[in-house]
């Protein structure tokens, strides 16, 4: 018998090639129906041909203003025509959104994000969210902003801040879109984010899996975003997180390993993107989170609190990552710091 160890040849996938300069919505769908093994392979190519496989980036968010927002977003608990327990507040005074990034760069955060539950900012507000932006920008974060729809000139006044992200999540597919929301329509997401892009500001969009699509129109959302020009530098991937009072509480949750090759398909059709382990993670394990960051997900939110809904507590996320041989962006993953509460 031979010595010779056995060397295997994967077959070649009867999908796009590995480049594409637009992705059909088919080749998406190739993509999705891959044996899982074989997409996880294909994604683990792509995701070290662009990055430090064992890297992971550490975004801190935090809830400037919450709840009594307008909008019927059906996930949403900040809505304001939902009984969710979430009161409306006013915007936070500096200090206490600067104490949170500092905590939040002490716990190895390298991006702070700051969400209000806005349609849109009127003028006004834009002014505090501006000195915000600048001073935690002097704090050596870097800075994202989530505020709802931009209107003209306001996102070059947030370029001129020191603004490095704009977040502005598609939600999910066109065609699925009106069973999620009927208050703003799908364009006027597409605009808000022209407007960032024209601004020289880097866009943070994704959606979120687990609302009742099918696969097809998983492939829908992906095909969107993969082919903006440019597609965006972050992406972040929501698994639903229920909350009772919103139209979607009851929804039959996406299987983990359905959710596991979304994170695949899209470091596939966005290889240079940061992919980015959002809401949700909580209900995931340690195991689902694993697979996803083998499926190229470099990105999480780090911290016990995600705007109004929970998130895995700092020290969990070290001792996943330590148990991983990852590190974060520029900071290992070994010391032991204390949970604080935002």
């Amino acid at each position: 018998m031979s010595s010779q160890p056995m060397t295997f040849h994967p077959a070649p996938a009867a999908v796009a090639p590995i480049v594409a300069d637009k992705w059909s919505v088919e080749d998406i769908v190739a993509l999705f129906n891959l044996p899982f093994n074989d997409l996880l392979y294909r994604a683990q190519q792509v995701h070290r041909e662009n990055f430090d496989a064992n890297e992971v980036e550490l975004a801190t968010l935090l809830s400037i203003k919450t709840g009594g927002c307008p909008e019927d977003c059906g996930y949403c608990p900040q809505a304001a025509r939902y009984d969710t327990g979430v009161t409306a507040q006013k915007i936070l005074p500096l200090e206490t959104v600067l104490d949170a990034a500092r905590k939040a760069k002490e716990h190895g955060a390298t991006r702070f994000c700051m969400g209000a539950a806005w349609r849109e900012p009127k003028d006004r507000d834009l002014e505090h969210v501006e000195e915000m932006v600048r001073e935690v920008k002097a704090l050596g974060l870097e800075t994202c902003a989530t505020l709802g729809m931009l209107g003209e000139g306001q996102a070059e006044k947030l370029k001129q801040a020191g603004l490095d992200y704009y977040n502005h999540n598609l939600d999910t597919a066109p065609e699925f879109y009106g069973n999620v929301i009927s208050t703003r329509e799908y364009q006027q997401r597409i605009d808000t984010l022209g407007r960032v892009r024209d601004a020289g500001i880097k866009v943070c969009c994704g959606g979120i899996v687990g609302m009742g699509e099918t696969r097809l129109q998983r492939a829908g959302l992906i095909a969107q975003l993969c082919n903006l020009d440019p597609y965006p530098e972050s992406v972040p991937v929501n698994n639903l997180v229920q909350v009772e009072g919103t139209p979607l509480h009851g929804t039959d949750p996406i299987d983990p390993l359905e959710f596991v090759r979304t994170v695949a398909v899209a470091r596939i059709t966005m290889p240079k993107a940061r992919v980015r382990l959002s809401a949700g993670r909580r209900q995931m394990g340690e195991a689902v989170q694993t697979l996803c960051f083998l499926a190229g997900a470099n990105s999480i939110f780090y911290g016990d609190k995600l705007l109004t809904t929970g998130n895995p507590d700092v020290e969990q996320d070290q001792a996943l990552l330590e148990k991983l041989g990852m590190h974060s962006r520029g900071i290992a993953i070994d010391a032991r710091c204390e949970v604080t509460e935002q």
